[in-house]
């Protein structure tokens, strides 16, 4: 229970980066790259602070291929979903992005030749049938192909990502640098595009929020839920994220989803429970 517990608030936190994101991008107005830059920087202080008081600095010292690996695929989700959080609404974004995670981390697990029920992937068919449902042409206007492509590049990142967390030994030290060595990416990217945006300065608290709490503590604690679940499984359920971050969407940015993405919901929430039986 306890680990169900913790996973549940897992998704929550990352449900809570779709919107803090995009009110940060698309509410505020601040480009992509300065909320990068105050999302990796805010998360990796308090992250730092944390491990230096809890465990000390040795902590610190980890396996080079777990850190490079890390880094480089946290910068892609980071990029991804930073600018196409500003292109397409927080929940459907939120469903696109895992359901990019799902494909990649099943891909993982089988690469890992971990073993896989035929309900779980019964389940993992019927949730993805439910991201297909919902990037079908409707009535209700088309997703920008720019903001689909981005948000699906975020998720093989953040995919590999979640699959590299399970080799990591200390996930609040190995969250800690990550976002440490990440931070710097982002400040190139900021001085490459050369665009902070023409929004609204409270923009930045919903950034730093993003970063020091649902990215920085959230992202720790899902290293130290992975090792303890499958990879499909820990894909499957993610997809739990979207229907978070719609509610919080409608709730905070008055972005009311379409009849389409409650029957999509409806699927996906079906296929994670499906995924969750033995057998």
């Amino acid at each position: 229970m306890r680990l169900v517990l913790l996973t549940a608030l897992v998704m929550v936190a990352f449900a809570a980066n779709s919107v803090l994101n995009r009110w940060a991008v698309f509410g505020a107005g601040l480009g992509p790259a300065y909320v990068a830059v105050l999302r990796l920087g805010s998360g990796a202080a308090v992250l730092l602070l944390l491990t230096l008081a809890l465990r000390g600095a040795k902590t610190l010292r980890l396996a080079p291929s777990v850190v490079g690996v890390g880094v480089a695929t946290l910068f892609l989700y980071i990029f991804g979903f930073s600018i196409a959080s500003g292109l397409i609404d927080a929940g459907v974004g939120a469903l696109t992005l895992f359901g990019s995670v799902q494909i990649t981390m099943l891909a993982g697990a089988l690469v890992m030749r971990e073993p896989i029920s035929r309900w779980r992937w019964i389940g993992a068919g019927l949730a993805l049938s439910g991201l297909a449902l919902l990037l079908l042409p409707a009535g209700g206007g088309p997703i920008d192909p720019r903001g689909f492509g981005l948000m699906a590049l975020a998720g093989i990142g953040w995919g590999l990502y979640s699959l590299n967390g399970r080799r990591s030994r200390d996930p609040l030290a190995a969250t800690a640098l990550n976002f440490a060595l990440a931070t710097p990416l982002a400040f190139i990217w900021l001085a490459v595009a050369q665009d902070q945006g023409q929004g609204e300065t409270w923009g930045i608290w919903p950034a730093l929020a993003s970063g020091a709490i649902t990215s920085g503590l959230g992202y720790a604690l899902w290293y130290r839920v992975l090792p303890q679940i499958p990879a499909s499984l820990a894909a499957i359920a993610q997809l739990s994220v979207p229907i978070i971050a719609a509610l919080g969407g409608a709730v905070i940015l008055a972005e009311i989803p379409e009849a389409r993405f409650w029957l999509s919901a409806a699927l996906v929430l079906g296929g994670i429970a499906l995924s969750l039986k033995r057998g």
